[in-house]
């Protein structure tokens, strides 16, 4: 019955990608001149699908519920505004186009030529042989690793100056809701972007894998971030990262501090699962909602920008200063 449903859903999806492409896309690339990109293209498509899919569930499911149990007001509606930019430009392609055409590119000819040389694929799904349903367990297995690599990102993003410097901005919104998850410097997620495209290519993940594990990851990080009190109980939020628990890793002088200090470090760095901050000893499971931003912003009024191009251009200078703190 499961796959059913789940087969149900792909064919509809690859029949509405094909119909986009064939209809709009495949004509604008013949008329622009670019018909030798096509298979680039569709990928393409199938990227922009599955962000508008994701906003229209956003809209839908995730906003009615920030309106039924508010956390707080937000006071400021210019920043959130600025964070719907960045889902915009992020979910429906603009990113990923950029990402197409530079990075990823280079990195495809980089694995082809590995690959000329007899360089092998760790194909994770290959460790769990017999099993009748395959292809969902390769899918849970792929999501468990691909969780596991966030977890250690993430960390990282947290660990040392000058990638902190890019991910404050991250950190940076007070008034946290549902569009929060994209607002990121172009640079952390360009390195964040490129990391993960190399563990798919070295784990073996499918180019229909990669963007069914990347859509759920989105969706439950943009349901982490909403301005919704919610959280899963003592054993759900153990399973799962609810909102309440992700809220603690945003919050002031504890999600992005050790132990209290003014250095870096953290709590609940998990994206899916808080399996790996409860192995690694970082989980923070306090029934409490705190208010987010970043200590500097609150006691000395350190500025992060209040537009996507400042923001952008004062996470350049935190970069290439010469000391960076929490």
């Amino acid at each position: 019955m499961f796959l059913n449903i789940i087969d149900f859903f792909t064919d509809a999806f690859a029949s509405l990608q094909t119909r986009l492409f064939e209809s709009v896309v495949q004509p604008l690339a013949f008329n622009v001149g670019a018909g030798n990109l096509l298979d680039l293209a569709f990928e393409g498509t199938g990227w922009f699908l599955v962000g508008l899919l994701q906003i229209i569930f956003m809209l839908c499911v995730i906003a009615p519920l920030e309106k039924w149990r508010p956390l707080a007001q937000t006071s400021n509606p210019s920043a959130v505004r600025v964070d719907v930019a960045y889902t915009l430009i992020h979910r429906l392609g603009l990113f990923k186009l950029i990402m197409f055409f530079t990075f990823e590119n280079g990195l495809e000819v980089a694995f082809g030529l590995l690959r000329v040389q007899g360089f092998p694929t760790l194909n994770v799904d290959a460790l769990w042989p017999g099993v009748t349903d395959q292809a969902l367990v390769s899918f849970v297995l792929y999501l468990i690793v691909f969780d596991f690599v966030n977890y250690v990102i993430h960390r990282g993003q947290h660990q040392f100056n000058r990638w902190w410097a890019l991910h404050a901005l991250h950190h940076s919104q007070r008034h946290m809701t549902m569009w929060t998850d994209n607002r990121n410097h172009v640079l952390d997620d360009i390195i964040t972007a490129l990391l993960l495209s190399v563990v798919a290519k070295l784990i073996g993940v499918g180019p229909g894998q990669f963007v069914a594990l990347v859509a759920i990851g989105q969706l439950s990080e943009n349901f982490q971030h909403a301005n919704f009190k919610c959280s899963f109980g003592r054993w759900g939020d153990r399973l799962w990262v609810s909102p309440r628990f992700h809220r603690l890793h945003h919050s002031i002088g504890l999600g992005h501090e050790s132990a209290g200090r003014q250095t870096l470090g953290g709590h609940n760095f998990g994206v899916l699962f808080p399996w790996w901050d409860m192995l690694f000893k970082t989980a923070d499971f306090s029934n409490r909602y705190e208010p987010t931003g970043i200590r500097d912003q609150v006691e000395e009024g350190r500025d992060y920008g209040n537009d996507l191009w400042s923001q952008q251009k004062l996470g350049l200078i935190r970069l290439f200063e010469r000391r960076t703190s929490a």
